[in-house]
C-alpha cells in the first residue's frame, strides 16, 4: 500500500472531522458515555472547529492518505499548558478503525515529530484518557512517558504524557 502524508487545508475540514468521530466511535465506546460520546461524534460541529482553526491558521494538521484515501490525521500546536510553552503538543492523532495497528498511526507521528524539530521544539506533550489502553501503548512504544500531571475535575481522568523529540526522525 502506498501512502502519502500532506498539510491539510481548508477545503479538508470535513475529511479530519469525518477521521476524527469515527475513530472516537470506535475507540471510547467503552470510556465515554453514550451521551458524550454521541456529542463528541456530532460531525457538523467538528466539521466547525476544524474549519475555524484552518481559516485562522491556528496549528499544523495533516492528513495523511493510503492509495489516495484519507485514512489518519493528526494536529499539533504549541503546548496550551502555561508552564510548559516550550513544548509542542499533538492535539489529535486518529485513524480510521478498518487500518488500525498497520504501521500508519507510526509513519505520521514520525511526521509530526519532525515538523515539530523543525519548528524549533525539542519536547512534545499530550493528553490522554488514563482508560485509552490502546492509545497508551502506542505512545509508550514511541518513546512517551508519563509526567504524573492530570487534567483537574475531567472525567474520565486524562493524563498527560511527554517525551523529547528525536532530531533524528526521517523527514517527508
Amino acid at each position: 500500500m502506498n501512502y502519502s502524508i500532506e498539510k491539510a487545508q481548508l477545503k479538508d475540514a470535513a475529511t479530519l472531522a469525518y477521521i476524527q468521530t469515527e475513530s472516537w466511535k470506535v475507540g471510547f465506546k467503552d470510556i465515554l458515555s453514550p451521551d458524550a460520546l454521541e456529542k463528541s461524534c456530532d460531525l457538523s460541529r467538528v466539521t466547525s472547529m476544524y474549519k475555524k482553526l484552518l481559516e485562522q491558521n491556528i496549528g499544523f494538521g495533516y492528513i495523511l492518505k493510503i492509495n489516495g484515501k484519507p485514512h489518519c490525521i493528526a494536529y499539533w500546536n504549541s503546548s496550551r499548558e502555561k508552564d510548559m510553552s516550550d513544548y509542542a503538543e499533538l492535539l489529535c492523532i486518529h485513524s480510521l478503525p478498518n487500518q488500525w495497528r498497520k504501521g500508519f498511526g507510526s509513519k505520521m507521528m514520525e511526521a509530526v515529530l519532525q515538523d515539530m524539530a523543525d519548528a524549533g521544539y525539542l519536547k512534545v506533550m499530550l493528553w490522554v484518557f488514563e482508560q485509552n489502553k490502546r492509545a497508551r501503548g502506542f505512545y509508550e512504544t514511541l518513546g512517551f512517558t508519563i509526567n504524573g500531571r492530570e487534567k483537574p475535575n475531567i472525567e474520565p481522568k486524562e493524563i498527560c504524557y511527554e517525551k523529547f523529540i528525536n532530531e533524528s526522525s526521517p523527514s517527508y
